[in-house]
């Protein structure tokens, strides 16, 4: 049975930090890689309370080549930088219009492995995943990979002290 890794993305700089990191992965597991893009539909919770809902400009339908050209886009950009990354993996491009987490999480059920993005909102809010990343931590059917963008900065071992010791 061979081994598959999805990784969601959405044309941010941290889906491209998840893209590589999960295709990096599926590499060293000898797995598929599936890229999967998703948009949403427009939500019609005002409907019950009198609110027509708005005209959507584009039908579903249309909507999920779109996405798909998202995630070719995402590995596109990926195959320029590392192209020996991408030629040692099969993938597969996935695009759908649907409820992000809730596409995710289906998908999850035949992967071994699910790859998101994490979007840094500073010191505080950064503390708490996305709505996103969190519902699938919760919700996925196999292990889940926050990616962070960047790796936070840690003290190097041999550290100068930046101010002369003084004596009391």
């Amino acid at each position: 049975m061979s081994q598959l890794v999805v990784v969601g993305v959405d044309g941010s700089a941290e889906a491209a930090h998840a893209l590589e990191y999960a295709a990096t992965d599926a590499a060293r597991r000898g797995a598929t890689l599936q890229v999967v893009s998703v948009i949403p539909m427009p939500e019609y919770w005002m409907v019950p309370l009198g609110f027509a809902p708005p005209r959507v400009p584009v039908p579903s339908w249309e909507l999920a080549p779109a996405a798909r050209e998202a995630a070719q886009d995402a590995v596109d950009v990926l195959s320029d930088t590392r192209p020996e990354l991408v030629r040692q993996v099969e993938i597969e491009v996935v695009g759908a219009c649907a409820r992000p987490t809730v596409e995710l999480v289906e998908r999850s059920r035949d992967a071994d492995l699910l790859v998101l993005g994490h979007r840094g909102r500073g010191p505080v809010a950064s503390v708490f995943l996305g709505s996103v990343g969190l519902h699938c931590v919760l919700q996925a059917h196999c292990p889940v990979t926050i990616v962070r963008s960047a790796p936070h900065k840690m003290p190097s071992e041999r550290a100068v002290p930046t101010a002369e010791p003084s004596a009391v």
